[in-house]
């Protein structure tokens, strides 16, 4: 079977074809944008009667998503199969390379044999409801990191005008807003205004961050009921994991998902440490952000089967951090569970009779 590595870049995409044992067998380098996508397509095909081969390529993509989202887009539309595989991974098998250097193609060679040699790779996958809940979720935290920064300007603005202005004033509420706009209003100067502006800033971005979460509070209540019902996974942590995610159904399993969300654990022994586990800095840092997110909250919250699992893990002896670490894995085979669960209702969804 043909391999295709790619390794992509804003305006070209480079693409290294390999047969079956990894040997090169074509190059090419196109445009980064939907006709230069159909031309590769074009020449993988005229690839394939060279080696009698009826069945189409693997297409193994560089993650590197902003820059491979549209490839991504168009082979699937295509009916292809696409597999992502991590840059470090591509690092790892350029580097056993003969070709010395680093170059487009030699990139794209070293992302396809990854992909041959690595079973199990995250298969790309795109849906509509979990696209734009990746697309909200990731515009409403830009928009929180903008206004925390306005908020922080504003606040050595504010000290600068009166020293003794309280500091901790909670700066996203619609009360904290209005008495600083008076406040403000009984003073001139060019560091009022300036202030005054800022001040417009946050109170522009809040509103728009309180409509984008409504907005995503409602799409998560209608297609992911049962993510919902696990404790400590509110609205926002919900979306965060669908788009991240993207579709349940390209994992073969639950342990697949813990590895890619960075929680499933790792050996760390040699010779009499035997045994020692660690937890991987590798994954989805968002994914493995919300599962942290619930897995606090359940431990903080006292009578719920997380914070008793949490507590009996203590009780055997292990620290916090690793007790929480253990808290996140379980909290990783509910939520596979949950999306299970929603995705198949949203395929199949049940079919109601009148009683």
């Amino acid at each position: 079977m043909i391999t295709v590595g790619v390794d992509v870049h804003k305006a070209t995409h480079t693409f290294v074809a390999v047969d079956s044992v990894g040997a090169k067998i074509a190059e090419t380098t196109v445009p980064a944008t939907t006709a230069g996508h159909h031309r590769a397509l074009a020449w993988a095909r005229a690839l394939l009667p060279s080696i009698d081969e009826t069945d189409g390529p693997l297409w193994a993509v560089e993650d590197c998503r902003n820059m491979s989202n549209r490839l991504e887009r168009d082979l699937l539309s295509a009916g292809q199969s696409v597999v992502r595989v991590s840059p470090h991974l591509m690092a790892t098998h350029r580097r056993t390379g003969r070709e010395r250097g680093k170059s487009d193609p030699i990139d794209a060679l070293a992302v396809a044999r990854a992909a041959q040699r690595e079973p199990d790779l995250p298969v790309a996958c795109h849906d509509e409801v979990t696209r734009a809940l990746k697309l909200l979720t990731d515009h409403r935290d830009h928009q929180v990191v903008q206004r925390t920064s306005s908020i922080n300007r504003l606040l050595w603005h504010l000290h600068e005008l009166d020293p003794e202005f309280p500091g901790k004033a909670d700066l996203t509420t619609l009360l904290t807003q209005k008495r600083i706009g008076a406040w403000l209003g009984e003073r001139s100067g060019v560091l009022v205004e300036i202030a005054t502006e800022e001040l417009a800033d946050i109170v522009d971005l809040s509103r728009r961050i309180k409509e984008i979460s409504k907005r995503i509070g409602a799409m998560v209540t209608t297609v992911s009921p049962a993510l919902l019902e696990i404790d400590g996974c509110g609205e926002l942590t919900a979306a965060k994991i669908l788009g991240e995610v993207a579709n349940i159904d390209r994992f073969p399993g639950q342990d697949q998902l813990a590895r890619y969300c960075g929680i499933a654990p790792v050996p760390v022994w040699s010779g009499r440490t035997e045994g020692t586990m660690r937890l991987t800095r590798a994954g989805n840092r968002q994914l493995d952000r919300a599962v942290h997110t619930i897995a606090l909250t359940q431990a903080r919250r006292e009578g719920t089967l997380g914070h008793a699992y949490y507590e009996r893990k203590l009780a055997e002896g292990m620290s916090k951090k690793q007790a929480l670490r253990c808290l996140k894995r379980q909290i990783v085979r509910a939520v596979f569970r949950a999306l299970e669960t929603d995705h198949r209702n949203r395929t199949n969804p049940p079919l109601h009779t009148a009683a």
